[in-house]
């Protein structure tokens, strides 16, 4: 019987699984900004609301969190830099090596949780930031997304409007142009997104949508937190 072995995955709609970033997309995207997930502090949603049973629609989520930027978070809980926000989420899903984890991080952040400050999800875009990056690709002249899932064996394309009216974005999935100009994409084991394109559309778009994060370098890895950036 013939093994099955998938195809390796186009880059304009897949996302690297490790590794340095850039390099990754080498060929196809000259720049890649990394979202920051906002922490959300609920507002007209029951805390109790916010586990696998009873989660919330991304609609209520819109209409009924407020975002909690990491920046904000530095503050609350005392970490000095955006990398240990980043490492202390990881560890708390067992998402690094013993050697890489920080369980300080990790417990401050627990803190903030245990007083009502929901943390961001790993591998997912963000309700609160969806139909933001969803308004700012439709802003570069955009009408059409395609959506796949994290494998790049499943795509369906989707009029942008539709995508902000409702909750088509799967878990782990990704979103690309047409003309493959354009990816977002989210890494399973990570609290933020990775927007990729050429330099200049990226610095259009976050100039009409200031998303908190920062461009990669050269020697941003996927697990970014954990080394030098």
């Amino acid at each position: 019987m013939t093994e099955k072995i998938l195809p390796t995955p186009e880059k304009f709609a897949s996302c690297p699984y490790d590794g340095k970033i850039l390099e990754f997309y080498a060929g196809q995207f000259e720049s890649v900004f990394i979202i920051l997930h906002p922490f959300m502090e609920p507002a007209d949603i029951e805390e109790e609301r916010f586990c696998p049973e009873k989660w919330p629609s991304k609609i209520e989520i819109i209409e009924g969190c407020k975002p909690i930027s990491w920046k904000q978070v530095l503050t609350l809980t005392g970490l000095t830099k955006l990398a240990d926000v980043d490492v202390g989420l990881r560890t708390i899903i067992g998402g690094l090596r013993k050697d890489l984890s920080n369980h300080e991080f990790s417990e401050k952040l627990i803190e903030l949780d245990n007083a009502g400050i929901i943390l961001p999800e790993e591998g997912d875009i963000p309700p609160l930031l969806e139909n933001r990056i969803l308004e700012a690709i439709k802003a570069l002249g955009h009408d059409w997304l395609w959506v796949g899932d994290e494998f790049g064996t499943e795509r369906k394309l989707h009029f942008i409007d539709d995508l902000i009216a409702g909750d088509e974005i799967p878990i782990h999935g990704c979103i690309f142009t047409h003309d493959h100009s354009l990816l977002v994409t989210t890494h399973w084991d990570s609290h933020c997104s990775f927007l990729c394109s050429s330099k200049s559309t990226l610095e259009t778009l976050l100039e009409a949508e200031p998303f908190e994060g920062f461009f990669c370098s050269e020697n941003t890895e996927v697990y970014w937190g954990a080394y030098e950036i």
